[in-house]
């Protein structure tokens, strides 16, 4: 069985949790912290990053990695576009939303939930404030302007789609929200992938970590 080793509220963690799911892969998710790894975590992450992938006696870390493999293995159904030219738009904006806009959405996750958590600090509201309003609108604004129809590529979902989503979802947790009327393209594509079965699940398992940092839950109405 396919182990994905990580916390299910991560960025990186939940987008390999969604492909698994959508491509109807029995799984089991083994809890990782970061922070506090278990022995022998750098054989699986030599990073020390999560998520980590155990299939077999098969290791295997970096979700991007991870989701290519799943991908070659498991083919169907797709999270890439066959098309050359779509194939290479959905990996642009996994690698896009994993290099631009991760990084800011973890570092406000951090100013507000870990560093108070884990070392007693208090936000600096300053970065917070660059990383809303400075950092973010921008990079928004191209994914907004960069939709066409429901999907990023290919018509129909992909890597994109769940990237972007996924990072989304932290970013909403956090009690920040897509502004309506700047990204309103933006805000409906998050609505929608929310809705699907595989984000549904995703989110209903990882609840209990949801609940333990006291994140907020209420955007999740709108799919209901």
């Amino acid at each position: 069985m396919l182990t994905i080793h990580g916390v299910p509220l991560s960025i990186h963690v939940r987008k390999v949790i969604i492909t698994a799911l959508e491509k109807n892969l029995e799984h089991k998710v083994e809890v990782v912290l970061p922070f506090d790894p278990p022995a022998g975590w750098s054989d699986l992450s030599p990073t020390g990053k999560i998520p980590a992938l155990t299939d077999g006696e098969f290791k295997l870390a970096d979700s991007s990695v991870i989701v290519a493999y799943l991908e070659k293995k498991f083919p169907a159904p797709p999270v890439y576009p066959r098309e050359p030219r779509e194939y290479g738009r959905a990996l642009w904006f996994e690698e896009y939303v994993d290099g631009q806009i991760a990084p800011d959405v973890i570092g406000i996750f951090h100013q507000k939930i870990l560093g108070p958590m884990l070392h007693k600090t208090q936000p600096d509201e300053a970065i917070i404030d660059r990383l809303l309003h400075d950092q973010l609108p921008p990079k928004f604004d191209y994914l907004e302007k960069s939709l066409r129809g429901e999907y990023l590529a290919g018509g129909q979902l992909s890597i994109a789609d769940i990237t972007i989503a996924s990072d989304l979802t932290v970013f909403h947790y956090l009690g920040c929200k897509l502004d309506a009327e700047r990204h309103p393209k933006l805000l409906a594509h998050f609505t929608r992938t929310l809705g699907r079965d595989s984000f549904r699940k995703a989110l209903a398992a990882e609840r209990p970590f949801a609940d333990k940092m006291s994140l907020e839950r209420g955007f999740l109405q709108s799919i209901n």
